[in-house]
């Protein structure tokens, strides 16, 4: 607890990752102090390759998937020397750089987990590090990660496989692929990746689909992607950008149906896109097979929606995470079928003092948003920026999801889904305004929150 009996000042911070350590550099420029605990013994989260927190889902090959320059915290620009798509390494080499620019490093607690947290009588946040006695703070900010906890097929595909199955989060490279049939469930980066290395080595490489899925390179008329994507483009309508975006692509590789792949069932930009330059060469080439979703496994073969069989070795399910918060007790906070409702998704209505940062799917890079979302955390503990009432925090959280399930595929990976731009632009007003402000005089301007800015993610 705090000494005396006092009110307490900190700030507690969970997770080192890439939304932690921005979080950590935003409050310590505030000179607002906190405390930033970290389960590993570096700083980076998901993008430190074999993190001892047990929680990384790099692979050795793993290269970004939006451009530098999308991706860099907007306090410190990465060095002009990286390439436009960054390997791994090199990311985690710029987060270390991050926090000793900013000397937070000694600020961090790291090899320390936070076990329970819970609301303190009176206001703040008890939390419980490590099993011990637990401490006070005036404020919770979370950023522990949304790509750790993996999510298996639901329910279990029927019949028994002889062979070895794993999830992408355990896929570090192809060894022991070699010569082999692999099988890869999914076509998300992740799966398009994890196919593309496996079938370099293996005897063939199968990607079953569960639907189909438009693929969006990394380059389009010699540039990154997103980076065709301004502040003012995508204030156009969504159509507008969608037909721009569409012509380019089918000028650039044409239809999906060309490469054996199912025509997708939604149109371009409603769901999150699929960011590969090679899964279509490699499906050209004749070493990557796609298939009909698994409808049986059947001891060593496995047999698809389509009604044929193959022989496989290997399973490669790539079916995404579950968002999972361990130190809430399920009774005060429940993420059923990733459901999370925030206000602009950073805050809970009815728990005072409780910010999530990073917890978005966004079309473009977290890094910059999450930058954003602790600047207006900030602006709210030192009192510059206020929140509306409960209730109509919960009318906007309801508003939005409606909106983005009429907007984008239904999943469970769609449930965090922001658009980049409009959602920086909907943050920078929120921190304009003052404390108990209505929301009425802002729903005009707010009705463009959620258009689209590129196809990326």
């Amino acid at each position: 607890m705090t000494e005396n009996g006092s009110a307490p000042r900190k700030v507690c911070i969970i997770g080192a990752g890439s939304s932690g350590i921005a979080a950590a550099q935003v409050l310590n420029a505030r000179r607002i102090p906190f405390d930033c605990f970290e389960k590993g013994s570096q700083v980076g989260g998901n993008w430190r390759y074999r993190n001892d927190n047990g929680m990384s889902a790099a692979y050795e090959s793993l290269f970004i998937n939006t451009s530098r320059r999308q991706m860099e915290y907007r306090s410190f620009p990465m060095p002009d020397t990286y390439p436009d798509y960054p390997h791994h390494s090199q990311i985690a080499a710029y987060f270390d750089d991050f926090v000793d620019e900013f000397g937070l490093r000694e600020l961090i607690r790291f090899n320390t987990e936070v076990t329970k947290v819970e609301p303190a009588p009176g206001g703040g946040w008890d939390v419980t590090i490590d099993g011990g006695e637990p401490v006070r703070y005036r404020a919770l900010l979370v950023a522990n990660g949304h790509h750790w906890d993996a999510r298996w097929p639901e329910p279990p595909f029927p019949g028994d496989f002889d062979g070895r199955e794993m999830h992408s989060h355990e896929y570090e490279t192809p060894e022991g692929m070699e010569g082999k049939n692999v099988l890869v469930l999914g076509f998300g980066n992740s799966a398009t990746d994890i196919a593309v290395e496996t079938s370099r080595v293996s005897k063939m490489t199968y990607l079953a689909l569960r639907r189909g899925a438009h693929v969006v390179p990394k380059y389009l008329n010699g540039r990154p992607t997103d980076e065709l994507g301004t502040r003012l483009t995508t204030r156009l309508p969504l159509a507008v950008q969608r037909r721009a975006y569409a012509r380019l692509l089918k000028a650039a590789q044409g239809e999906m149906e060309s490469y054996g792949l199912p025509r997708p069932d939604h149109k371009l930009l409603e769901a999150h896109p699929t960011v590969s330059s090679d899964i279509l060469p490699r499906i050209g080439h004749g070493r990557i097979k796609p298939k009909a979703n698994i409808e049986r496994l059947e001891g060593d073969r496995v047999r698809f929606g389509d009604g044929s069989t193959e022989e496989i070795d290997v399973i490669v399910y790539c079916t995404g995470y579950k968002i999972t918060f361990p130190f809430f007790d399920p009774e005060l906070l429940d993420v059923p079928d990733n459901q999370v409702p925030l206000y602009r998704r950073v805050v809970h209505p009815d728990l005072d003092g409780l910010y999530f940062l990073g917890l978005v799917q966004p079309l473009g890079a977290i890094m910059p948003l999450a930058e954003l979302q602790a600047e207006w955390v900030a602006d709210l503990l030192e009192g510059s920026a206020g929140l509306p009432p409960s209730a109509e925090m919960w009318a906007v959280i309801r508003r939005e999801d409606e909106r983005m399930a009429s907007r984008y595929v239904r999943s469970k990976r769609h449930t965090i889904q922001v658009d980049f731009y409009p959602y920086m632009r909907t943050l920078e007003r929120e921190r304009q305004r003052r404390s108990g402000e209505g929301l009425s005089s802002r729903m005009a301007s707010s009705s463009h929150e959620l258009r689209i800015d590129h196809p990326v993610g």
